[in-house]
């Protein structure tokens, strides 16, 4: 599973769900208060169905739905498909702001997500900002590693515990080449 911590915007709405796209409605949004929020995100956990962005790495045809739209072709939107919420909380609200942790299955969609929540809440949301604190083992809290302890032996520790969370690894051999300064890698 994935873990991410979500900063959403209320009252706005973009293309690509995000900040980085165009603003395609404004909706008021001082109506809503904390218990609001917090009672919708339970209509998102668990076992959904999600229509993924249009603006995503999905491709048609081999290429970019992203880059199709730009040149303006027209996109339809995806059917909706099955994704896993296994736990959605509010850490934070300062209207127009929201913050989410969200610990989700692959294939799912944090803005899609947020956009939603809005359109649940009679308004409209988009995703300000998105941090993964955990993918499969590795978690941020545990796994970060502070500038104050960027020594190579702790650098090497921590990648050994890292390391150590992952299935067997391959061994990893170097082989003689016959030309000086070429180094061949092998994996078994």
């Amino acid at each position: 599973s994935q873990k991410y911590t979500a900063i959403g915007l209320l009252g706005k709405a973009t293309d690509t769900l995000d900040a980085t796209g165009k603003v395609t409605e404004e909706k008021p949004y001082d109506q809503i208060t904390k218990g609001d929020l917090e009672n919708v995100l339970q209509k998102f956990t668990g076992d959904i169905m999600q229509v993924p962005p249009l603006y995503s790495a999905l491709k048609k045809d081999g290429e970019r739905l992203s880059t199709l739209m730009k040149r303006g072709e027209a996109v339809e939107a995806k059917p909706a498909r099955p994704v896993r919420v296994y736990s959605l909380s509010l850490q934070q609200f300062q209207p127009p702001l929201f913050t989410l942790d969200v610990e989700c299955g692959g294939g799912f969609y944090v803005r899609s997500l947020v956009s939603d929540i809005g359109k649940e809440l009679s308004t409209c949301a988009t995703m300000q900002e998105l941090t993964r604190t955990k993918h499969g083992p590795f978690t941020l809290e545990e796994h970060v590693l502070y500038e104050d302890k960027w020594t190579i032996d702790e650098i090497a520790r921590s990648l050994e515990h890292c390391t150590s969370l992952l299935p067997g690894e391959p061994s990893h051999k170097k082989l003689k080449t016959e030309h000086p300064g070429e180094t061949a890698l092998s994996c078994e």
